[in-house]
């Protein structure tokens, strides 16, 4: 009742402040917004709707096709296919483009009438934040990307900026969200400093930094929160991702939803199959991911990982080894569209396993304290005390620096599942054509690396050449 009641609070907010920027951003100006806290607070608000809707599970969705162990099925197929991407999901992927731009357009509405009142610090590094996630998101996929910051909004042909010039701001964005923030959430949901800390230090890992990635990632995991300890795949479904739960103690950034009209996690209607019953009484889902087991990675993932027992093996007309993912579970949804369940952006688990690689790839060597990072999450999975060393743990002394960092690789493939981080993390490793073809026998072509710059963008703005500019392939 508690999280439906703050909820509700919530949802009712970002649903106005939504219709005002997205049906008359007009009317939203430096005169007649912005003079109180409550206004400019409401235009941060604004920010998180088009990231929650149906953007964010949606998108996750299709990365997670991408992986080298779950498969899209229907429209999703092609995605598994690592040949490029059909019309289908080239128009998939095009709504993701048009909502991350619109998630930097009120990110920047904010930045731009703000920025110069001290009262409002906190709420600009807040716009800042979700602006550089939401750039970070469009680097990794497309590559360089017009940069659409305060300073150009009234600019409708922008060319596209190096990779190099949006990591830029995105480093610029999260530094200053980073020293700005509070460490604790003025309310559920909202940024803080160590999300901001959290996303600067996968950002350092993706740029090859590794030292500064390791230290980011250190701070965070310094800085008071922990694993909830696990006995049963109930406890992960019900104690860390359960739709009853307003946050865990494990819970760095997370996308917040309610058993409310308008208001539900779309992820589980897409990750559910109708006979789980994991999502309302009737079971509804679209199942537009799953597994096989028959696929290696499954084939050699270790039976007593609690993990693993949150895939069903469910024969329901794609063969006796379909597995379905039961990491997300509300049956006490109103409907498909109201799953309560919150959607994790970073967890302690991930602040943990970046420090571990970021450091060993730093020092040139598997440190105690880089394999106790792992080993808390290892653990935890087992059902063990995260803190206290146990039986199944890794000694530091077996590996060296690239097979422990294959170790993390493995550890974060089974941690992750469905929260959208396997494919970046392949690429970004050089691990992904191995992998993919050990999983599941595929190629994938180069051009399947990046997504085509959509039509909407290319219609729109002049200064993109689609016969020039675009993605190679397309």
């Amino acid at each position: 009742m508690i999280k439906l009641v703050t909820s509700l609070c919530m949802a009712l907010l970002f649903a106005a402040c939504e219709k005002a920027l997205e049906e008359a951003p007009k009317q939203i100006s430096e005169e007649n917004f912005y003079n109180t806290e409550a206004e400019v607070e409401a235009a941060v608000n604004a920010i998180y709707p088009p990231l929650r809707k149906d953007l964010m599970p949606n998108y996750i969705a299709t990365l997670e096709c991408q992986s080298d162990w779950m498969y899209g099925r229907g429209s999703w197929t092609p995605l598994s296919n690592y040949q490029g991407l059909d019309d289908a999901n080239i128009t998939r992927i095009q709504g993701f483009w048009n909502a991350f731009y619109l998630t930097v357009r009120n990110a920047n509405l904010v930045i731009a009438n703000a920025s110069e009142k001290e009262a409002f610090r906190v709420y600009v590094a807040e716009a800042r934040f979700l602006r550089a996630f939401s750039y970070f998101q469009l680097v990794r996929n497309w590559g360089g990307v017009p940069l659409r910051t305060e300073a150009n909004m009234a600019e409708k042909d922008l060319p596209r900026s190096t990779e190099d010039e949006v990591y830029q701001l995105i480093l610029a964005d999260l530094t200053a969200a980073a020293s700005e923030l509070p460490e604790t959430a003025s309310a559920s949901g909202r940024a803080t400093k160590w999300a901001a800390k959290t996303l600067l230090a996968e950002v350092f890992l993706q740029l090859n930094r590794y030292s500064e990635a390791a230290e980011q990632a250190n701070e965070v995991a310094q800085a008071g929160f922990s694993l909830v300890s696990v006995s049963s795949k109930e406890d992960f479904q019900y104690n860390i991702f359960g739709p009853d739960i307003m946050a865990s103690s494990e819970e760095i950034f997370a996308l917040k939803y309610a058993r409310l009209p308008g208001q539900g996690n779309y992820i589980l209607w897409i990750s559910n199959h109708p006979s789980t019953k994991l999502l309302t009484a009737d079971g509804t889902g679209a199942y537009a991911v799953h597994g096989d087991a028959t696929n290696p990675n499954y084939l050699d993932w270790d039976d007593r990982d609690i993990r693993k027992q949150l895939w069903d093996q469910i024969d329901f007309g794609l063969g006796p080894n379909t597995l379905v993912s039961a990491k997300y579970a509300d049956p006490g949804a109103l409907d498909r569209n109201t799953a309560g369940n919150d959607l994790p952006i970073y967890r302690l688990s991930d602040a943990l396993l970046i420090f571990a690689e970021a450091s060993a790839r730093a020092e040139n060597t598997v440190s105690a304290a880089a394999m106790e990072a792992l080993n808390k999450v290892h653990r935890r999975a087992y059902g063990y005390a995260p803190n206290i060393p146990a039986e199944v743990d890794f000694d530091s002394a077996d590996y060296t620096v690239e097979a422990f960092i294959d170790l993390v690789t493995r550890e974060r493939g089974y941690e992750f599942v469905y929260e959208g981080k396997r494919w970046f993390e392949l690429k970004r490793t050089g691990k992904l054509d191995d992998l993919i073809l050990h999983g599941k026998r595929k190629p994938v072509v180069q051009k399947h690396l990046l997504w085509p710059i959509p039509l909407s963008e290319t219609n729109f703005n002049n200064a993109i050449d689609p016969a020039i500019d675009q993605n190679p392939g397309y």
